[in-house]
């Protein structure tokens, strides 16, 4: 692992120096151990690759993880209604409709400037990926979910899915059935991404839930709720300087 600081900002009448913190993949270190140092996999750019980097991730300890009442009133929405493989990556194959599929997802959710074509297929070509999760109905795509794991932790990286079933919590349930499948292997912790802002407290229906401070993984979630209600307030308004010298998908 090979570990580095970029400025952001500073507030020198209070001594306060902010700065972004990455972590470089090698060949040899273990997805788990960097996980567990609060690091995600970095995808914002095509000059970046095997970069990880330090945010508020949020995690399901799987050991001790159970169904509460809020995750089974949303498995009974769906269990059973679709087919479902784990597909590892190298032998999935990437068509054009699995492309536009992932797109017209993203651009309906997000906008498409949150990922355009060369961020898809950048992220497809990165090496990090070990496995596509499919959920079909009737023979045709439902979802699409990509996973980063290892023999002790997986990482619900990214979801794409059918927009129509999205008020009856498709979503929810696509993390919730990853998770079952990941505790059933024994694996160890399931990651889900970062907990930024009030629309990413949906992750707090996972229990227990903890989530990195940038120390250490905190179980907090009355705190972690009000950071993330109170977000909004407390936005950057300078990119750091390894990011200006980057290229940018957009």
């Amino acid at each position: 692992m090979r570990f580095f600081s970029s400025e952001i900002g500073q507030r020198y009448d209070s001594y306060t120096f902010g700065y972004a913190n990455y972590c470089e993949c090698e060949a040899e270190d273990a997805l788990h151990q960097l996980y567990a140092l609060g690091y995600l996999p970095y995808s914002g750019s095509p000059n970046a690759h095997n970069v990880f980097y330090m945010a508020r991730s949020a995690r399901v300890d799987l050991a001790r993880f159970e169904l509460s009442s809020e995750n089974r009133r949303i498995a009974k929405k769906f269990d059973g209604e679709f087919t479902k493989e784990r597909i590892a990556f190298k032998d999935f194959a990437v068509t054009h409709e699995f492309i536009d599929f992932c797109l017209s997802y993203f651009a309906q959710k997000h906008g498409a400037s949150a990922m355009p074509k060369a961020r898809l297929e950048h992220i497809l070509a990165s090496g990090l990926m070990t496995h596509i999760i499919v959920y079909t109905k009737e023979s045709k795509p439902v979802a699409y979910v990509f996973a980063v794991a290892d023999e002790h932790c997986e990482h619900y990286w990214f979801s794409f899915y059918d927009l129509s079933l999205a008020r009856q919590s498709l979503g929810l349930w696509l993390m919730l059935d990853c998770l079952r499948d990941a505790k059933a292997r024994a694996s160890m912790h399931y990651y889900l991404g970062t907990v930024y802002g009030e629309t990413a407290l949906y992750k707090t229906n996972f229990e227990p839930l903890e989530w990195y401070d940038g120390k250490s993984w905190s179980s907090d979630i009355k705190l972690l709720k009000e950071r993330g209600r109170s977000d909004d307030t407390r936005t950057l308004p300078a990119t750091d300087a390894w990011k200006e010298d980057l290229q940018s998908f957009n």
